[in-house]
């Protein structure tokens, strides 16, 4: 049964087209105590990095949130009403990462998809780098921000296309820079000895086409494809919230597509505490990022049964002292 005519029906404006690209940030912080205690300060310099950084590009920002705490929702929700974050999802459980990228990705309006957990600071220029490969190498799947050294195996199909090209040049070695190197190891928990060593015995395979040159290999925690891409390897099983997102490598390699990484730093891998220096870099985006301007690491404990909250400060004590936080 209607009573009456919808007011806005046939008034509204047209709605604007999308945007070409879609940056998609996935976040999930179940507390802010032990391991995540700065992860919000985290996610805070990663958008931070997106909207300084991305100025002059046409994107949306899309966030999918996989359940994280109240402080973090309350977060996001407030820069949605601020229409910084143009499409939020707020997952009510955690749907693991392969089940937010069959949401997210299904989602995403734009001919590209330029995904990144929530972990990852964004330099300038860094879209138009990716931008430029995807437009200058053929059949590519999928490109990767920063040097990276992926097992191989995902990427046969990258070295049989590049080892079938005449007017490419490849070379093989110890290429990219130690400082970028050092700084995504440490990013990953790894000693300055273990990186050492993994540095050396390691191999970049450079591939130059014209004036563009690639690192073969892509890593699944920051790239940009295609939409087309994306639609023809999801959706993915969801059988486990994280360690199963190989597979997206493995079925953009099956698909006969290039996986590649650019040969500078245009990305950087946080981990679960930001660096002083992009800190020192971004002064001041935490007051224009917050309503009140606050950085509490309060959870919301009064809001959680009190077995939890006992758990979650033995938890986090443990986690301060084992790591000398």
């Amino acid at each position: 049964m209607r009573i009456g005519a919808n007011p806005v029906k046939n008034k509204q404006p047209a709605i604007s087209p999308p945007k070409p690209v879609t940056v998609v940030v996935i976040c999930y912080i179940p507390y802010l105590s032990g391991y995540f205690k700065h992860s919000l300060d985290v996610l805070k310099l990663s958008l931070n990095s997106i909207w300084k950084n991305t100025a002059d590009e046409e994107y949306d920002l899309l966030v999918f949130d996989n359940s994280s705490c109240d402080q973090v929702r309350d977060y996001l929700t407030n820069l949605k009403n601020e229409n910084k974050i143009q499409y939020l999802i707020l997952s009510s459980t955690n749907v693991g990462i392969p089940g937010a990228w069959n949401i997210s990705f299904n989602a995403a309006p734009g001919k590209y998809v330029a995904f990144s957990d929530y972990d990852i600071y964004f330099y300038p220029g860094w879209l138009n780098e990716h931008l430029n490969i995807l437009d200058n190498f053929p059949d590519v799947g999928m490109v990767t921000g920063t040097p990276i050294r992926p097992p191989l195996e995902f990427s046969t199909a990258t070295l049989e296309w590049a080892e079938a090209q005449t007017e490419l040049e490849v070379k093989r070695g110890v290429l990219q820079s130690w400082d970028d190197y050092r700084t995504h190891t440490k990013s990953l928990g790894m000693s300055q000895m273990e990186s050492e060593e993994s540095y050396q015995m390691g191999e970049d395979i450079l591939l130059k086409l014209g004036e563009n040159e690639v690192y073969i290999g892509a890593g699944h925690f920051q790239f940009v494809a295609s939409k087309e891409v994306l639609e023809k390897v999801t959706p993915f099983p969801n059988e486990i919230a994280m360690g199963n997102e190989r597979l997206l490598d493995q079925r953009i390699n099956e698909l006969g597509l290039l996986r590649l990484t650019l040969t500078r730093k245009f990305v950087q891998h946080l981990g679960n505490v930001p660096p002083q220096e992009l800190l020192a870099q971004n002064e001041g985006f935490k007051k224009k990022n917050t309503p009140d301007g606050s950085v509490s690491n309060k959870a919301g404990f009064w809001n959680i049964p009190i077995l939890k909250r006992v758990l979650l400060k033995i938890y986090n004590s443990i986690f301060e002292i084992y790591f000398h936080q």
